[in-house]
């Protein structure tokens, strides 16, 4: 069970906005919030966060999170004052219309709405087609010219959806951007965990970048520290929603417990870990067969001559969306289990290919 400082924690971090590119808000709560666990923090060059727990070991574990979210970018502003916007990121345009935004401007944060024609206006061709192409939409702010526009929103201004962290039934909660602010907070929550116990390996903690541009910070990131083991955390497509396709990707449910990925890309010696350990602290561990191509795991296990890897996820429902809904006993459990995993490790873990 979260207490109040943890869930504050998250609560604040899914509500600052990162945007891959313009993630350094949320990285700095981030280091606040870890400064007095780990030995030694630091940024990149890409702005990856590093919280570092036993550097001197000669053994290093990369525990991997991405701290970005989809968001948009204007692009355009018309005379009357309407802003004109890209995707930055997997944006779901169907769900675009209508929401409510935030810019990040040159003076602050300018409010906003996605506009749409009233469906009373709409032919039936265009009620049944759906949303248009992403340059048909738009954003208003309420400016009454294009000059207004451009002094608090110009192109190149950032943005994203305006929803906030709400708790809902029992431990189950709904944000914009759980994926993957969700695995910032385990991970930094498994250090936290790692206070006062005994560690024999080099723990480096990262908040990566741009995971949503093609994993960008984790191979920035696994590159500068050159990890003998790692380690991912993000989401995955919970299916106990009432279109969930468990035949599509597995049987994976809200409060059942962190999910692990397996699969080719994930080393068979360390999966056995992780699952040992999990049973031993009692945790419940549900099972994801999977490539495991499009998440930071992949990034890691492909840097310089190749490392053994791990993929923990939360599962989730609505991704993609301004509604994304997890349940947090799979926030805890999973932190824990990781805490759990790095403290049992000896200095020299037998993981990797072995004749």
């Amino acid at each position: 069970m979260l207490d109040k400082t943890q869930l504050d924690f998250l609560r604040t971090l899914c509500e600052t906005q990162t945007p891959s590119g313009r993630e350094i808000e949320g990285q700095r709560l981030v280091a606040k919030y870890v400064e007095g666990f780990a030995d030694e923090i630091t940024l990149d060059g890409l702005g990856n966060l590093h919280a570092v727990k036993n550097p001197g070991a000669p053994f290093r574990v990369m525990i991997d999170a991405h701290c970005d979210e989809n968001g948009l970018m204007v692009q355009f502003v018309d005379d009357k004052g309407f802003l004109f916007f890209s995707p930055v990121g997997g944006v779901n345009r169907q769900l675009l219309p209508g929401e409510r935004v935030s810019l990040m401007g040159p003076k602050g944060n300018v409010p906003g709405v996605i506009g749409r024609k009233p469906i009373h206006l709409m032919s039936q061709k265009e009620r049944d087609s759906g949303v248009g192409e992403m340059d048909e939409l738009w954003i208003d702010i309420g400016a009454k010219d294009k000059a207004e526009a451009l002094e608090v929103a110009p192109p190149g201004t950032f943005g994203t959806a305006d929803a906030p962290f709400r708790l809902l039934c029992g431990t189950r909660a709904s944000a914009r951007a759980f994926d993957d602010r969700c695995g910032v907070f385990v991970i930094m929550e498994a250090l936290r965990r790692l206070k006062g116990r005994p560690l024999a390996v080099a723990a480096h903690f990262v908040s990566t970048t741009q995971e949503e541009l093609g994993l960008l910070g984790s191979k920035v990131a696994a590159f500068g520290i050159d990890p003998n083991l790692g380690l991912s955390v993000d989401v995955t497509f919970a299916t106990d929603d009432p279109q969930g396709n468990p035949r599509r990707t597995a049987d994976l449910r809200l409060g059942g417990g962190p999910v692990m990925g397996v699969g080719p890309n994930y080393d068979p010696a360390f999966s056995e870990i992780v699952k040992g350990t999990a049973a031993a602290s009692g945790i419940p561990l549900q099972l994801h067969p999977r490539k495991g191509n499009g998440n930071d795991a992949f990034a890691i296990r492909h840097t310089r001559a190749g490392v053994p890897v791990v993929h923990l996820a939360i599962p989730l429902r609505y991704m993609h969306s301004s509604v994304e809904t997890l349940d947090l006993d799979d926030l805890d459990r999973c932190a824990q289990l990781i805490a759990d995993v790095l403290a049992s490790l000896p200095a020299q873990p037998e993981v990797g290919f072995r004749l």
